[in-house]
């Protein structure tokens, strides 16, 4: 910790332990404002969001005001993001791919194809209000089809290209399309059953089973030994993922710094599935995976500087009504025709609204929600889970690199 001056104000600049010592306590704020806000869980907005945006007004209050500045070591951010979408990629299993079949490969071209659109709008609506158009690809595939984690991600990398307010316009558009996802997911799939009459499990007698956890396979305990040996693995691919993005760096491509151990971690995983040599315990990474993204996330909204949202906040929000009829129009006239016209049809599309607009939770939230009322959707819950995990993650860093890349 140390204290400076700037512009006579007084500048305080936590070290790399300071810093994630304080994402840890922001973090549980935003826990404990959580419990005690319905509208939060209701609409899965994360701890890290809630407590990471009041510390972030708070700080930018303060520092408008003159009284203090306080600046974040950012270190521990870029590994922790690194690690979450290495235990990403280590989920990218083949075998749990095949069980989806045909249906998942389409599903994932619509979805990615979707982030294209987004792009594309995003930009055309970011060029007509007169801001620049990699705003546009921020409100678009980058924090909705990518949703916090991804938004968080190449929120510091279009600001190294020179895009001031990058990172917080990527929260503040993430925050907006979870929202906007979760209110709009269970709607839609009621109008599709009402619309098309739509035979349900639950119009067939089929007995209801308000459990998501019916379709999910039970995993082994996971204890210290085990967390160790899922760790190791992990950090293995994060090393491993340096070598690769070097490589694709060295020959000129342009990648955010986790593909790397994305791929690694896919390549790790999928050696282990197929050898039989070893096995990645799911349980044991998903403690990791959750770890690492609620302090990189909190890390990364703590120190956002939200007076750059200003004059940006109304074309922003432009762009993002216009996204939400955008995923409206393209589950309705094409992702529910093109997927079968059935119940399952319907329950991909709410899902595709879900994480199409936010996140992976928001998804299988809107779908638990009719499962509960018209029945169970097996598949569809699998496939959803399959792609929005991680899948989805290899396709859009691909479709936003190459976007950025053209309209930098």
């Amino acid at each position: 910790m140390e204290f400076k001056t700037l512009n006579g104000m007084l500048i305080l600049k936590l070290g790399l332990v300071q810093s994630v010592a304080l994402a840890i306590v922001v973090y549980y704020l935003g826990v404990v404002i959580r419990k005690r806000v319905p509208f939060l869980v209701k609409h899965s907005i994360p701890a890290p969001v809630v407590g990471g945006l009041l510390f972030a007004s708070i700080a930018t209050f303060l520092r408008m005001q003159g009284v203090i500045g306080i600046d974040l070591d950012s270190t521990m951010q870029t590994n922790l993001m690194i690690m979450f979408f290495t235990t990403m990629g280590m989920g990218a299993s083949i075998t749990l791919v095949k069980r989806g079949g045909l249906p998942l490969v389409i599903f994932l071209g619509l979805a990615s194809f979707l982030g294209i659109l987004q792009n594309f709008l995003g930009i055309f609506l970011a060029q007509l209000t007169g801001i620049h158009s990699l705003f546009g690809i921020i409100a678009g595939a980058v924090t909705l089809m990518g949703g916090l984690g991804t938004g968080g991600a190449f929120g510091p990398l279009f600001e190294s290209w020179g895009l001031t307010g990058a990172t917080a316009a990527a929260i503040a558009c993430a925050t907006f399309g979870m929202v906007a996802g979760s209110l709009m997911g269970g709607p839609f799939g009621e109008r599709l059953i009402r619309r098309y009459h739509i035979i349900t499990p639950k119009s067939q007698g089929v007995e209801l089973d308000a459990s998501a956890a019916a379709f999910q396979e039970t995993e082994a305990v996971t204890n210290g030994p085990v967390l160790m040996s899922t760790l190791a693995y992990v950090l293995a691919a994060m090393g491993l993922g340096t070598v690769v993005s070097y490589v694709l760096v060295s020959n000129g491509i342009t990648l955010p710094l986790y593909i790397g151990g994305m791929i690694t971690a896919a390549v790790i995983r999928n050696i282990g599935d197929i050898s039989k040599k070893f096995e990645i315990n799911v349980n044991a990474l998903e403690i990791i995976s959750d770890i690492s993204l609620g302090l990189y996330l909190t890390m990364a909204i703590n120190g956002l500087k939200l007076w750059e949202l200003v004059n940006l906040a109304i074309p922003l929000l432009i762009i993002l009504v216009a996204q939400c009829l955008l995923m409206l129009i393209f589950c309705w006239l094409c992702f529910y025709f093109i997927m079968g016209r059935d119940y399952e049809a319907m329950m991909l599309s709410v899902g595709l609204v879900g994480f199409g607009m936010g996140a992976t939770p928001n998804a299988l939230a809107n779908m638990q929600t009719l499962s509960q009322k018209h029945g169970l959707a097996p598949k569809s819950w699998l496939i959803v889970s399959i792609v929005g995990a991680f899948l989805i993650d290899f396709t859009n860093a691909i479709i936003i690199t190459t976007m950025g890349n053209m309209f930098r």
